[in-house]
């Protein structure tokens, strides 16, 4: 799935379900023209309409009473759909026509995995006579879940748009990553010096130095890290209080290794003599402990917040 993940698309569709049901069942039921039914200019025309006021419609086509399908697969731009077998096929176990083949109205599927898009879809069904006579055949139309979603979220633009923001993120984690490897060459740099040298006092302090290249390191590679994973590989759910949460927490935990780290080598250098930052030390370390509590209570307050929002919703 190109956005939004199958889990995600399962747990919207379920708080929104009978918003799509009725939205899906009302597109249908504008369909009135029963000449559909034999009309491959109708099929077309009917779907260039409604794609353009619905562009999250994915096909359309027709059964006879058997199940078997008698039309092409008519997209929503009016081209025939050639992503699979459509004229001919046997759709008589397909949830659609199970459900349709025994309900005198419209009926809405539960998503299901598309034949053509491999995507999750739902789909509307109605029976139809189109004459006089005793044949009965069904209308078909399908959606694609994922773009209904978005659709109906008012999400569209935003992810039009998401390749251009996963581009200028992965701008940014390179040159993150290349400062990381520059602090890692200092590193190198500094332990080759260290091996080299004598045992003066500004030799002894090589090792905090190297130390702290490394931490600087290791916090913007992990802060690189944080935002490949989140705003570029990951799916991140923008309408969930939970995804800003955890961006914010992996943030602020990296920065809180950082702090920490050179907050205990100012203690060692002061145990060790070299220099009086004893209460520069304690200040970081109470900085990094405000930090940790701050956090503690964000993530509380906020799962909180998110499972009374869930449950008035519910």
């Amino acid at each position: 799935m190109s956005t939004m993940s199958y889990l995600n698309v399962i747990e919207r569709y379920r708080e929104n379900k009978d918003s799509l049901h009725e939205l899906l069942a009302s597109t249908l039921s504008s369909i009135t023209d029963k000449t559909i039914i034999h009309d491959k200019k109708a099929q077309v025309d009917a779907m260039q309409s409604l794609g353009k006021i619905y562009p999250f419609l994915d096909l359309l086509f027709v059964l006879n009473a058997n199940g078997t399908q008698i039309s092409d697969n008519i997209a929503k731009t009016g081209e025939h759909s050639a992503a699979y077998k459509g004229r001919g096929s046997d759709r008589a176990q397909r949830p659609y026509y199970a459900l349709a083949k025994e309900s005198e109205s419209i009926i809405v599927t539960e998503p299901y995995l598309s034949a053509s898009s491999k995507d999750l879809c739902i789909s509307a069904a109605i029976k139809m006579k189109p004459d006089d006579s005793n044949n009965i055949f069904y209308l078909v139309l399908d959606i694609n879940l994922n773009e209904t979603i978005e659709f109906l979220m008012g999400d569209t633009t935003r992810r039009k748009l998401m390749p251009v923001f996963k581009a200028v993120y992965s701008v940014i984690v390179a040159g993150l990553f290349c400062v990381v490897i520059a602090l890692l060459a200092y590193a190198a740099i500094e332990f080759y010096t260290l091996l080299e040298g004598d045992h003066s006092i500004e030799m002894q302090l090589k090792p905090f130095g190297i130390v702290i290249f490394l931490t600087l390191a290791l916090a913007i590679f992990d802060l690189g890290k944080t935002i490949l994973e989140e705003e570029v590989l990951m799916y991140k759910d923008i309408f969930r209080h939970s995804s800003t949460r955890r961006t914010i927490t992996r943030f602020i935990a990296a920065i809180l290794i950082a702090v920490t780290i050179e907050a205990l080598l100012l203690m060692f250098k002061s145990a060790l003599g070299y220099g009086d930052q004893i209460h520069e030390a304690v200040l970081m370390m109470m900085t990094g402990v405000g930090l940790l509590v701050g956090l503690g209570l964000y993530v509380y307050l906020g799962a909180k917040a998110e499972s009374l929002l869930l449950k008035n919703r519910g």
